[in-house]
């Protein structure tokens, strides 16, 4: 008989899907994430990319999912390894971040077991507490580089 807390599985990265939102004042679209993932911390729209899905979809899924807003014309702008989370909960992402397009509309918590809200925040006056990928994306966007490697 096997023990059921033995796992023999391989793990993998997961990837996740920022999508970084500005308004017309330059502004970005953040949510305080609740739920067990990063709780407590600001972040892009997204989520995880699902088998046949772009990159593109995936973006404008979540965002709608999430905001109830229809984002277009995407721009690659990061692609980097999340890894702060590997001993916490275990989990490894390869976070790749867009920008989409706002073309207005108020975003609301259209998934309130993971988001208390959403707030417009100005990119040089962010909360502190960001999550990692979306941390990471901002620091790529303010560099003009796509991918800053940890080593």
């Amino acid at each position: 008989m096997s023990n059921p807390s033995i796992t023999t599985e391989k793990k993998y990265p997961k990837v996740g899907i920022g999508v970084m939102i500005q308004n017309e004042k330059g502004e970005v679209l953040l949510g305080l994430r609740k739920g067990s993932h990063g709780s407590g911390e600001w972040s892009f729209p997204g989520g995880h990319l699902e088998i046949g899905e772009t990159i593109l979809e995936t973006a404008k899924r979540e965002t709608k999912e999430e905001t109830n807003l229809d984002i277009n014309k995407f721009e690659l702008i990061s692609v980097a390894d999340e890894l702060s989370y590997l001993k916490s909960d275990g989990k490894h992402y390869l976070n790749i971040g867009v920008k989409g397009l706002y073309e207005g509309g108020e975003p609301i918590v259209a998934e309130v077991d993971k988001f208390e809200k959403w707030e417009w925040f100005n990119l040089d006056n962010l909360p502190t507490n960001l999550f990692e990928g979306t941390e990471l994306m901002i620091n790529n966007f303010k560099n003009k580089t796509i991918y800053n490697p940890l080593i």
